[in-house]
This record gives structure tokens, sequence and C-alpha cells, in this order.
């Protein structure tokens, strides 16, 4: 039984897909859910050319991650779920790596994520949270697949 589930949240179709699993379990299990979404500081670092003020850039990026939570929170508000949420900076390191670190701190009991499912080249230029996640969990993780050319749940 699952008591504290941790669902990352990025606004992608396959996101959203995680999350509507991660609110059916919560509401089956009566179990706690909190929705994060990890703001990719040092992605934005790497990839800045000239005068672009990086504490613009992670502002924004910041309330693009807050809209994102609410539809979630509205989401598993409408199943009946009071989720919280959390909004963190990745100064460092993969995305992945930020999940499992939230997932320890709570702790979570589980972690449900939606994937790409990439292969090939588009999984070597893209990487995968979820693998960095399976990598470095200690809780088990729920992968919820998102088929390309399927519509998502948009914005809930």
């Amino acid at each position: 039984m699952y008591r504290k589930i941790l669902s990352s949240v990025d606004g992608s179709p396959a996101s959203d897909r995680g999350v509507i699993e991660a609110i059916r379990l919560a509401k089956d299990q009566n179990a706690e859910l909190r929705l994060l979404h990890v703001v990719d500081a040092h992605l934005v670092t790497m990839d800045m050319y000239g005068s672009v003020n990086l504490g613009e850039v992670l502002d924004i990026l910041r309330q693009a991650g807050e809209k994102i939570l609410e539809a979630a929170r509205g989401l598993a508000a409408r199943e009946g779920i009071a989720a919280e949420t959390l909004i963190v900076d990745s100064m460092m390191g993969r995305i992945g790596e930020e999940v499992v670190r939230q997932a320890r701190a709570w702790p979570a009991d589980l972690i449900v994520m939606g994937t790409h499912g990439r292969r090939g080249v588009s999984h070597l230029f893209m990487g995968s949270d979820a693998e960095t996640v399976i990598r470095l969990s200690p809780v088990p993780i729920l992968l919820v697949r998102h088929e390309h050319g399927e519509s998502g749940a948009g914005s809930y």
C-alpha cells in the first residue's frame, strides 16, 4: 500500500498521463500526493549567450512551472484529492536526480512519472529523466508511457 506518492510534472503530454495515473493511485490508495516541478536552471545557464538576465529567465520558468502545477492540482481537486505542490530549481545535474532527492527528502513510497519512450538518436540527444530516476530511486517507480502521436491531456 502506498501512503505518499510523488509525481513529476512538466506540462508535456507524457507528464500529463503520469499525473492522471498518480491521481488515480492516490485516490485508490487513500495516499498523499505531491506534485513536483523541477526548473532546469542548469540547462538555462549552459544555453545562455550575450546579456540575458539569468534571474529573469528563471523567474519566467518558475512562473510557467507554477501554472503547470496549478493545473495539475486542479485536476486532482476535481477527483477529490488535495495534492500539495512543490517547485524546485535544479542548478546542477539532471532533473531525474532532483526528483530522486525530493522523493528521499519527503519521503515518498512511490514515484509516478510520464515518459516519452524515446529510443535511438532522439534518446541520445534528449536523455531520459525517467532512466535517471530508475537508476537512482530508493522506492518503486511507475512509468506511464506516452505514445508519439497520441493526444495528451493537454492543460487538463
